[in-house]
């Protein structure tokens, strides 16, 4: 299982995954879907995807990774997570062909999601990839559209030291004739889309093009916004209740990816639909870990930003929070250079050193160690619980406690 073990888990092929979808009678091709990849924001994209499609009136699949509390949070329809009967009895049903087969974790998750999501007859699925785009298990379905959120440096030891590396295994989900859409236009990876975009004869889109963000706000547990095309405002007062700064970018994505699907499918959706599901991301599809409080007096929040690009945006929304003293709980994964991710971390910090409850967690004394080469300051502790309760029994009533480095201390803090 990748979370547990790593890159060792990770299957460079698409022939279980296909062997078992064609067992199965290839799910995958009986529902409309969206593909989803990216470095950052992919997560949020779709889950705002899927909640704006719900609003609209859409039975809509849902399909993401990793799971942060039940595994059972990687394959939803409506919000509503698959029951433990449903993944029971494909276990079961299907436990021959995947002893013969011998698929990761990660490719019978995929099938069961595609299965699922055909059994129970969904207009439309979200389908988010899972590593990469181009060998990842999700790469077998013929999208209505596609999204590429981003490109940064992420899973290197897998997917390419370079951003143009990187972005050629993104890419990988550009498929002839269907439309995709580019949520950021970066100059590393723009020419490697366009080049594959024109490669496979499909249309590119770039959402930041022509949609622009104004009047940014965070106030009463909302984000607030609004959206222009070409300077003509398209969506005034939009408000999403997932407040992270860096949410704007995603919105622009999803909106431009709506237009193009309601421009080339025959998938329509009105602009109240979108105020509808931007509003509650959360309540319509349990999204959790994105800039989420978990408490407050002190102030307490997570998020699952573990990269240099992810890290980035953590701390600008860090710098937002009025507080009198800054306190980090903080552990990583040992298979990732986290030299990157240490520099930018505040120095004005006390740090709470810990590892995930995995086999990829890095030990927390070296990570103590690593960070004192970059000025961090603190202690290590023995686990995510006792890191994060010494946290919020340090901290007074106004400092902020934040909750990160990886998406399995989330889990764990959650």
């Amino acid at each position: 299982m990748f979370t547990r073990v790593g890159a060792s888990a990770f299957k460079k092929d698409l022939t279980n995954t296909i062997i078992f979808c064609e067992v199965l009678g290839n799910p995958q091709n009986k529902f409309k879907s969206i593909h989803i990849a990216g470095t950052n924001g992919k997560g949020s994209t779709s889950h705002m995807l899927a909640a704006i499609l719900q609003a609209q009136g859409f039975k809509t699949g849902l399909y993401t990774s990793p799971h942060l509390k039940d595994f059972r949070e990687r394959i939803r329809i409506n919000g509503k997570m698959i029951s433990k009967a449903e993944v029971k009895s494909f276990v079961k049903a299907n436990k021959k062909l995947i002893y013969k087969v011998e698929p990761s974790f990660f490719e019978a998750t995929v099938a069961m999601a595609f299965e699922h999501f055909a059994k129970h007859e969904v207009d439309i699925a979200v389908i988010e990839v899972g590593l990469g785009g181009r060998l990842d298990s999700t790469n077998i379905i013929s999208p209505e559209i596609s999204v590429i959120t981003n490109i940064s440096l992420d899973h290197t030891n897998m997917l390419g030291n370079t951003l143009q590396e990187i972005a050629g295994e993104k890419a990988g989900i550009i498929k002839k004739g269907i439309p995709v859409v580019i949520g950021e236009t970066q100059p590393a990876s723009k020419p490697v889309f366009i080049a594959k975009a024109k490669a496979v004869n499909t249309q590119i889109f770039f959402a930041d093009d022509a949609l622009k963000t104004n009047d940014v706000s965070v106030k009463n547990g909302m984000l607030k916004l609004s959206i222009s095309d070409n300077d003509e405002l398209k969506y005034p007062d939009l408000k999403s209740d997932l407040t992270g700064l860096y949410q704007p970018k995603n919105i622009v994505t999803v909106l431009k990816a709506l237009e193009i699907l309601s421009q080339k499918t025959t998938i329509k959706i009105v602009k109240q639909a979108v105020y509808q599901g931007l509003k509650q991301v959360k309540k319509l599809t349990g999204l959790q870990g994105r800039w989420q409080t978990l408490r407050k007096n002190p102030l307490v929040i997570c998020d699952t930003g573990h990269n240099e690009a992810g890290i980035t945006e953590v701390i600008k929304n860090i710098e937002q929070i009025p507080y009198n003293k800054l306190h980090i709980v903080f552990g990583m994964v040992k298979d990732k250079d986290i030299t990157k991710v240490l520099s930018l971390m505040p120095k004005h910090a006390d740090y709470y050193f810990c590892k995930p409850d995995i086999e990829r967690g890095l030990n927390p004394d070296e990570l103590q160690e690593q960070a004192a080469k970059f000025n961090l300051q603190g202690s290590a502790y023995d686990s995510v619980s006792i890191a994060k309760n010494s946290a919020i029994k340090k901290a007074a009533a106004n400092d902020l406690v934040f909750i990160g480095g990886s998406t399995f201390v989330v889990a764990e803090a959650l």
